[in-house]
């Protein structure tokens, strides 16, 4: 299911029932297309707007953990615990933040972790913005990674996990891969800790990529107990570079 053949079969039969006489019709017509076009934008999985990594198929016992809305003052604690447990992750952080906090992201690069780009402002409004907008955004990110890592950046993980045709375009204009996730923590959401590791845990498997975020103690807690249960499993923990090119 993708939004240009959709939007197609849409206008097609749009104009079967308006030949047809059958105008009545036209207003299921519509609704059938608003309702894929709104499960397009909030469910990032579906690769509704442009193509999207979400995990990687695999049997060997390799995981991704990735935290968004970083750096912030949480996210030195993340580093020391990947450390203890000999974990790599990808970190997708937000200009601003990185702005605030540029000591942080050279410790993650330093330390052998991924950088991802996580917008510069993360409003509530990006699903709404313009493609022009929406590509200032990611180049403002970038430039500020760049900076950082010497390097130019290629994974972009849009706010909330909203996309939709302006996204989708600015995304493709700057060669960016989306990168989505399978399990979704919602550790910013959930108050039990181990309410949100059990939704982790049981659905774990090879290749999947964990959605964190680096910005409470809660879920700095939840990783340390996170960590040991993959230690215990044998997973290995990648980052998504790494992950992508395993085979």
């Amino acid at each position: 299911m993708k939004h240009k053949i959709i939007s197609t079969l849409c206008i097609v039969s749009a104009i079967i029932l308006i030949l047809s006489g059958y105008y009545l019709l036209l207003f299921f017509i519509g609704i059938i297309w608003l309702g894929f076009t709104v499960w397009g934008a909030f469910d990032i999985r579906l690769g509704y707007f442009i193509p999207v990594i979400y995990r990687k198929k695999t049997n060997k016992k390799i995981i991704a953990i990735t935290f968004d809305d970083g750096p912030t003052d949480f996210t030195p604690k993340a580093l020391d615990l990947l450390e203890k447990y000999n974990a790599k992750a990808t970190f997708f952080c937000i200009g601003k933040q990185i702005e605030k906090h540029p000591d942080i992201c050279r410790r993650i690069y330093s330390e052998k972790h991924q950088l991802g780009n996580h917008s510069y402002s993360h409003t509530n409004s990006f699903g709404f913005f313009s493609t022009e907008k929406v590509r200032e955004e990611l180049q403002k990110t970038a430039f500020l990674l760049q900076e950082i890592t010497g390097e130019k950046n290629h994974y972009f993980r849009p706010p909330f996990g909203v996309t939709n045709p302006h996204i989708a375009k600015a995304v493709k204009e700057l060669g960016y891969q989306v990168i989505g996730w399978n399990i979704r923590s919602l550790d910013t959401v959930i108050e039990d800790e181990n309410k949100i590791l059990k939704r982790i845990t049981n659905k774990l498997k090879p290749g999947s990529i964990i959605l964190l975020h680096d910005t409470s103690d809660k879920t700095i807690r939840v990783l340390e107990q996170l960590l040991l249960t993959l230690q215990k499993e044998n997973y290995q923990m990648i980052t998504i570079n790494k992950l992508l090119e395993n085979e």
